[in-house]
């Protein structure tokens, strides 16, 4: 038995040991961790449990019968995250450039399995080079097997991608079906078409981080959600995240302690709004009084500025922030916004994290370009997204909700369970100056002093109509509040909706305007 046990321990020191300490010093040397070093910084300590590590593949085309490859080139297991079961698969660059095989692909379906299975997260850490070619259709099948359990887990469990090295080909679409996308500033880089296929193609001469490094992604294509500048800190991002996550779809989030007491008062607030409605200020600002410690996780923070999505906390439960943000684009919505508010609100629908939006836009951005890119189709995804979540929907109007962007900032009319404004809300149809254009036109036309005439008229408009006590009186707005006393309301009308059901009708799926 002892000659049995040795050969054993002979075997596992050979996986561990991966490719080898001269591709481990490589990896090392670019600033990256090993696969088995991200999952050990990754779970608790001593936590990990590691399955499939003796699984080998079993191609011989292309000289593959003569090529080792300890562990099949990824690490699969489960341990837990603040004490909390999760399951994590990274892929090893060491072994065969960490490409993806039938073997290394079943590896990585068995353990998604196993995290639907039991209801817990899944995260995946990519560092490969892509299919692997030797393997031809098997690769592909491999990747095809991830895709369908990608959709199948969607919505059931928290499914999370972190890119820290290559991501190339048909291995980006496993990340870009997932909730979550991390990426690593400088080593990470995505794309379906690599420099040397374009450069063959077109004719376009790009580098790999000009094509799809982690800025590019963050800031231009919208496909990644955090970025962080080197593992370490990813990784904390990461644990960070999971701290305001249900395990499934049928769990409430984590409660928090706090020591932010839920009926306090801010009268700062209503120094952060200016004067002007035509002057900008950071709606983070206002985020940052109103929520647990002033503490917050933006999604998505270099994409789509005019529209701040982030997780808080309100009196230790987890919620989803949705805030128009004035400091950029005046806070208009446009595509982009719209997508990236509808895919947030959508995450916290599934995992039953309460919404809570703050509202100040004057509109949906006018322009050609945006009419003919489809800002009615993408317009539409938000009205979509808030009609269709069930979770407590909670809405501040700050300052202006004028217009389509009025009903689509989580209105009452789209099913907000509770909508408080404050005295500075401008609530209307339309702004105040063009308003008074259209409805005053003869009078202002016909004045001895036009400029005067109109002054006066976009003064009296404002005084009737923009102001938040119009859909008060129509009971669109449950309260016009203090702006001292936002937290408390907010803390109150969530405690109170924590037992909201809704009852839909019975359908296959809805048809969200993609």
């Amino acid at each position: 038995m002892q000659e049995k046990i040795d050969q054993l321990s002979e075997r596992r020191k050979r996986i561990l040991e991966g490719g080898g300490a001269k591709r481990i010093a490589a990896q090392h040397e670019k600033g990256k961790m090993t696969a088995r070093e991200r999952i050990e910084a990754l779970l608790d300590t001593g936590s990990f449990t590691e399955i499939d590590a003796f699984v080998e593949h079993r191609c011989t085309d292309l000289g593959m019968d003569e090529v080792k490859a300890p562990g099949e080139g990824v690490v699969t297991g489960y341990g837990t995250v603040g004490g909390r079961l999760t399951y994590v698969f990274a892929q090893d660059f060491t072994v065969i450039g960490g490409s993806l095989g039938e073997a290394h692909a079943k590896k990585i379906t068995k353990a998604m399995d196993m995290a639907i299975k039991v209801g817990a997260p899944c995260i995946g850490i990519n560092d490969s080079g892509g299919a692997r070619i030797q393997e031809g259709v098997d690769a592909l099948c491999g990747y095809g097997e991830i895709f369908y359990r990608n959709v199948a887990a969607s919505g059931v469990i928290p499914q999370i991608s972190v890119i820290m090295g290559p991501c190339a080909g048909g291995a980006v679409y496993s990340p870009a079906l997932t909730d979550f996308v991390f990426m690593t500033e400088k080593t990470a880089n995505m794309f379906i078409t690599g420099p040397q296929v374009i450069k063959a193609v077109t004719g376009e001469d790009v580098s790999a981080e000009a094509l799809g490094g982690a800025l590019v992604h963050a800031g231009t294509s919208g496909v990644a959600h955090f970025t962080y500048p080197d593992e370490a800190s990813t990784i904390a991002g990461i644990k960070k995240l999971l701290s305001f996550l249900p395990q499934n779809n049928v769990e409430d989030p984590p409660l928090a302690k706090t020591q932010d007491a839920p009926t306090r008062r801010d009268e700062d607030l209503a120094k952060i709004i200016p004067d002007s409605s035509n002057k900008p200020y950071d709606v983070r600002d206002v985020i940052r009084r109103v929520f647990d410690a002033g503490d917050f996780l933006e999604v998505q923070p270099l994409y789509a500025m005019n529209i701040v999505t982030c997780f808080a906390r309100l009196g230790g439960r987890s919620v989803g922030v949705i805030a128009n943000q004035p400091k950029v684009m005046a806070g208009v919505l446009d595509i982009n916004a719209s997508d990236k508010a509808s895919r947030f609100i959508r995450t916290c629908d599934a995992f039953n994290i309460p919404l809570v939006t703050l509202t100040d836009t004057a509109g949906y951005l006018p322009g050609v370009g945006q009419e003919h890119a489809g800002v009615i189709r993408h317009g539409a995804k938000l009205l979509y997204a808030y009609s269709e979540a069930t979770v407590p929907k909670l809405t501040v109007i700050l300052r202006k909700a004028y217009g389509g962007a009025y009903i689509a900032m989580c209105s009452r009319h789209l099913g907000a369970d509770q909508v408080f404004a404050w005295p500075s809300a401008e609530i209307a149809v339309m702004g105040p100056d063009g308003a008074a254009n259209i409805i005053f036109k003869k009078e202002i036309d016909e004045a001895a002093d036009p400029a005067a005439a109109r002054k006066d008229k976009i003064a009296e408009y404002k005084e009737n109509f923009a102001n938040p006590y119009k859909a008060a009186l129509r009971g669109y707005v449950d309260d016009v509040i203090d702006p001292a006393d936002t937290r408390q309301r907010l803390v109150g009308a969530l405690a109170m909706l924590l037992g909201k059901r809704v009852q839909k009708p019975v359908r296959k799926h809805g048809n969200f305007p993609v």
